[in-house]
């Protein structure tokens, strides 16, 4: 499905709300209403965050915005790349993928899905419809500021 901007459309991160990923990680939807042919989010993941095994059907770009991170695909766990502030990487379409936060300082990251909607298959977990994982058997309560 191709959705056409017929707008511009912007979207402020002290406006964006907070979606919980467990105790090391939250995310912000920026670009996220399902209207526009890409998806954003900005993820901030502590140090010692892995994130689950998942894949998406489609194409997910991983911008390093501060911190650094490990990005890996199923079967190259033992060989894990390597990525630092502004550096890029884009996952393909549907391999299971992880990443985590490397060093002792927080690791931000803007998610580009290439798709309206965010669509996560999680290996060892459920995701709710939008895509969010869904912790201890609970969906994770969203909050309307994302100044934290």
């Amino acid at each position: 499905m191709t959705t056409a901007l017929q707008a511009v459309k912007v979207r402020k991160l002290a406006d964006a709300s907070r979606v919980e990923f467990g105790p090391l990680a939250f995310y912000h939807p920026l670009i996220a209403d399902g209207d526009t042919p890409v998806r954003t989010g900005i993820q901030t993941s502590a140090p010692g965050y892995v994130a689950p095994m998942h894949w998406h059907p489609y194409v997910e770009l991983l911008f390093i915005i501060e911190g650094e991170a490990e990005v890996w695909l199923q079967g190259d766990e033992a060989r894990p790349l390597r990525l630092d502030a502004g550096d890029c990487v884009a996952l393909p379409a549907d391999i299971p993928h992880s990443f985590r936060t490397v060093g002792d300082r927080p690791m931000r990251l803007l998610g580009i899905h290439s798709n309206p909607d965010r669509v996560v298959n999680y290996l060892d977990r459920k995701s709710d419809a939008s895509g969010y994982p869904v912790l201890d058997g609970e969906l994770q309560p969203v909050t309307a500021s994302a100044r934290t």
